[in-house]
């Protein structure tokens, strides 16, 4: 990943503040926001609470949260299919891997596939003409092995991270928007997980 790359790197103690308001679904995406990487501890720790998946406890890594459709102007589509929900059988032998990079810590636990459908249906459906299931969950899987966050952060809290990429959802690009970064610390600190 180029230095240039890791400068955009957006740190964020919060998810970002986007409005959802009304959005003509019929209009395409500019770019997909990827990843909303988050750092398990921080979840638990601002949550006050986590649970593991009944598969066992995730690694101390960033966790994927997403991979979402935006628009340059910062607004972004979402719950565009309501009839093309999670089909698990397309996904299947990609179930190991969503398991280890995109687990859920919400309570009670379970077994992540409610945490893939919720992503699916509000932000995956909305890139069905550019990437179908498998491929969405396949290019976030992808993207995250490229992006490799740990080997370029120190021991700083974080809560967040969002990435841009490109409209084809593999490539890297500037984000055009930016949440506001005011709220953020000098320092960071990542609780332990």
């Amino acid at each position: 990943m180029s230095s240039s790359i890791l400068i955009k790197l957006l740190l964020l103690l919060s998810l970002a503040l986007l409005s959802t308001a009304s959005y003509d679904f019929s209009t395409s995406f500019n770019r997909y926001e990827f990843g909303y990487f988050t750092w398990p501890g921080s979840y638990c720790d601002t949550t006050g609470s986590c649970c593991y998946p009944t598969t066992g406890k995730p690694p101390s890594d960033f966790g994927i949260h997403g991979l979402w459709p935006n628009n340059n102007d910062g607004s972004y589509p979402c719950d565009c299919d309501p009839g093309n929900p999670l089909n698990p059988s397309l996904i299947s032998e990609l179930i190991l891997q969503l398991q280890s990079e995109w687990p859920s810590l919400t309570c009670p636990s379970s077994d992540d596939t409610s945490f893939w459908e919720h992503e699916w249906d509000k932000h995956g459906t909305c890139s069905e003409s550019v990437l179908n299931e498998h491929a969405y969950f396949s290019a976030a899987l992808t993207l995250k092995s490229q992006s490799n966050l740990l080997q370029y952060l120190a021991a700083k809290q974080l809560y967040q991270v969002y990435l841009c990429v490109d409209h084809s959802g593999s490539v890297f690009i500037d984000c055009p928007v930016a949440p506001s970064a005011s709220s953020c610390p000098s320092s960071i600190l990542f609780p332990s997980f």
